[in-house]
């Protein structure tokens, strides 16, 4: 099958079950660029000068669902009020673009999405840090719409070790198993992408429901923490839960990883934080890159991992989270939210079949949120909501 051939093909299959993506960062980039106003980045219109998304390219992608990431930094001081307001982000797109985006809250909301040919659109909160050491809160979330968390996110919290963090508690501590049973118990998916490999691990044994990775890609290919080792990958068939590949050059291509070290001290020498996106951030880095020319991923990169991940975890437990607008650089070929019928080709050229591609890009993410609100359900006939504390399980 020829390249043009190819991508008519991958697009053909995305009209009838397209890309569930795990991981898009929009609404932290609304926020560092123009405050949320959205007025100013109309993602009706063309906005290739400032995002990695808008829904003209959503479209042209074969986007059927988005988890939207209300992520906020670890850093800041009051990260509650600070994810409150990226959730009123979603809600104000939601409500701005109701023609294209369609609020989902169950893996039924996404099959009704996609029928009527709107992009099905979830939250996931990114950092354990968001609920500020309570259950409370964390059922807040859930009432608020969020329908994953992800346990950390680059730094440790006090009862989750990150994967770019010194080892904390060694992966859950009391308190943090008794966060994942009461993410089982609403059906909020236990997310572990950024978490360290003993946190996965102890996830794993704890959690009734399947778990997920909604941005994370093989660590066999790329050895960098973030990514997720064999071991982990060989414990998603028993679980149920599926790995989403992301398309971060440094998480995906072993020749950055060394290269984007010198570019986040380069961003730090200049005043910066290394996740600073914003125009007089990215001035910065690109000025470093043309000293140091950035190694460049690929979309034949991406499926070197997605390939992999198949062999160890088997097709059910595959999907896609490319973290568009929460990264600096991109493969070519998946240079914004448009790219993934280039991936889907060139698994097509690969001799991946129709119906596993069906499996990685739809099925398998809508499966995955029906089997955690299957496993809320039976949870909840047996107990109610938890009210341990921080202090009373781990001291």
């Amino acid at each position: 099958m020829t390249a043009v051939n190819s991508v008519g093909a991958a697009r053909e299959l995305l009209r009838e079950f397209p890309v569930v993506d795990g991981h898009n960062d929009l609404p932290w980039a609304l926020r560092e660029q123009v405050r949320y106003d959205l007025d100013a980045r109309d993602i009706a219109t063309a906005q290739n000068a400032h995002l990695h998304t808008d829904i003209p390219r959503l479209r042209a992608g074969g986007v059927g669902a988005q988890y939207w990431s209300v992520y906020v930094r670890s850093d800041l001081p009051d990260p509650v009020p600070a994810t409150l307001e990226q959730i009123d982000c979603v809600r104000q797109l939601l409500a701005r673009y109701p023609r294209d985006l369609r609020p989902a809250l169950t893996a039924a909301d996404m099959e009704a999405a996609r029928g009527e040919g709107r992009i099905a659109s979830l939250m996931g909160a990114e950092g354990g840090h968001s609920i500020a050491n309570s259950l409370g809160t964390l059922r807040a979330l859930y009432a608020l719409g969020v329908r994953y968390l992800t346990l950390t996110h680059n730094d440790n919290v006090a009862w989750a070790d990150s994967a770019t963090d010194k080892p904390g508690v060694g992966g859950l501590s009391a308190f943090g198993r008794e966060v994942v049973r009461e993410m089982n118990r609403l059906g909020m998916l236990v997310d572990l992408s950024h978490v360290a490999a003993t946190t996965m691990r102890d996830a794993l044994d704890t959690s009734a429901a399947p778990v997920i990775f909604s941005h994370s890609s093989a660590r066999a290919i790329c050895d960098h923490p973030r990514n997720i080792p064999d071991d982990v990958l060989e414990r998603l068939p028993v679980n149920g839960g599926m790995a989403m590949v992301t398309f971060v050059p440094k998480f995906v291509l072993q020749a950055a990883v060394d290269w984007t070290a010198a570019a986040d001290e380069n961003m730090r020498a200049h005043g910066f934080h290394h996740l600073d996106t914003t125009p007089e951030a990215m001035k910065a880095h690109r000025a470093f890159e043309e000293r140091e020319p950035r190694p460049v991923a690929t979309v034949s990169t991406v499926a070197d991992h997605l390939d992999h991940m198949r062999e160890v975890a088997g097709i059910d437990h595959l999907g896609i989270g490319g973290d568009y607008d929460g990264t600096a650089f991109t493969p070519d070929g998946l240079d914004d939210v448009s790219g993934y019928p280039h991936l889907v080709a060139e698994l097509l050229d690969r001799g991946w079949s129709r119906p596993d591609l069906a499996k990685l890009t739809w099925q398998n993410a809508v499966r995955v949120l029906g089997a955690a609100e299957d496993v809320a359900r039976d949870l909840q006939t047996t107990r109610g909501p938890s009210n341990a504390t921080i202090e009373s399980l781990d001291g």
